[in-house]
């Protein structure tokens, strides 16, 4: 029995008559990949952008707030020399700016332009038609990412930020990679952009997006995974003093903290502690430098209680 390429069959309902090559030869292809753009994934993430690549679909990550989805999306698009088109979602985000808008201003003109060459009423109709063709459109991200020509890795920056709405905008972008634009028709695809969604699971997302999306979840990295993501990614640093930091924030993180540091934090400490030349955590730095990490007073000194023991002062 033969087995239809996704890709393929995507392709030609797009009318797309050049299917780009596939990005990524295997997982292990895109592990690679990945750390030559200095993000070390796993075999869970590698396996899920392979995977999405052959199917063409979108990828929903969720995860802790920091632990690195948005930069996960950036490593592809470097992996992949593909241009990255970010829409950093919020409250209150419509379609104006997700998907597109008329330029008013040039349709102003266009219209002062027909008056004053006296039109009658036939030539107004037609005047009507132009002022809502491609060339007075504003693309927002969304539009941007499925009419561009060249490759595009598309991010959809904290998805559950915005309401239901918003996020019904989005279905028919996620499923058939194209928009439906009243005054013009539908807009298709022109290439197959690779499709990141992120999420800090601040509410549920509908079942609608996530049957859409091949799903990941990215959440704290081990010991030995997070001392090597500052190994590589904090220049100068000895490998007992990487090892000793990721050892204290797995500690932290086991805490009852109102913030658990994310991996940016933890690269921050570590590069803290480089300029100030340490090469181990001794109890006077980590409490003078515990601010870097922890971002609320209380957990400062429930932190300082745990590593140091309640007699130490906070510094």
């Amino acid at each position: 029995m033969s087995i239809t390429d996704p890709r393929v069959e995507l392709a030609q309902r797009l009318g797309i008559s050049e299917l780009p090559p596939v990005r990524f030869d295997s997982p292990k292809h895109v592990l690679t990949l990945l750390a030559e753009n200095e993000y070390l994934g796993d075999d869970a993430i590698a396996s899920v952008i392979y995977l999405a690549d052959r199917l063409a679909k979108p990828i929903l990550v969720e995860g802790p707030a920091g632990t690195g989805k948005t930069a996960l999306a950036r490593a592809v698009a470097d992996a992949v020399a593909a241009r990255l088109i970010r829409l950093q979602c919020y409250e209150g985000l419509d379609e104006s700016k997700a998907l597109y808008e008329w330029n008013y201003r040039k349709q102003l003109l266009r219209i002062q332009a027909g008056r004053s060459e006296g039109a009658d009423s036939e030539q107004w109709g037609a005047l009507e038609e132009d002022i809502f063709a491609e060339e007075f459109m504003l693309s927002r991200p969304l539009l941007e990412a499925i009419t561009a020509r060249d490759p595009v890795v598309l991010l959809i920056d904290e998805v559950d930020r915005v309401e239901l709405e918003t996020e019904a905008l989005m279905l028919e972008i996620l499923s058939e990679y194209q928009v439906s634009i009243p005054e013009l028709g539908t807009v298709r695809a022109r290439q197959i952009p690779m499709v990141f969604l992120t999420s800090n699971n601040t509410r549920e997302l509908s079942e609608a997006l996530k049957r859409r999306c091949l799903y990941l979840y990215v959440g704290y990295p081990s010991v030995e995974r997070e001392r090597d993501i500052i190994l590589a990614r904090v220049p100068g640093i000895t490998q007992t003093l990487a090892e000793q930091i990721a050892r204290v924030v797995r500690t932290l993180r086991s805490l009852d903290l109102k913030k658990a540091p994310s991996v940016s934090e933890t690269l921050d400490w570590a590069r803290t502690l480089v300029i100030l030349g340490r090469e181990e955590i001794g109890d006077e730095t980590a409490a003078a430098t515990l601010h870097i990490l922890l971002k609320y007073q209380t957990d400062i000194e429930r932190a300082t209680k745990e590593l140091l023991g309640p007699t130490k002062p906070i510094a």
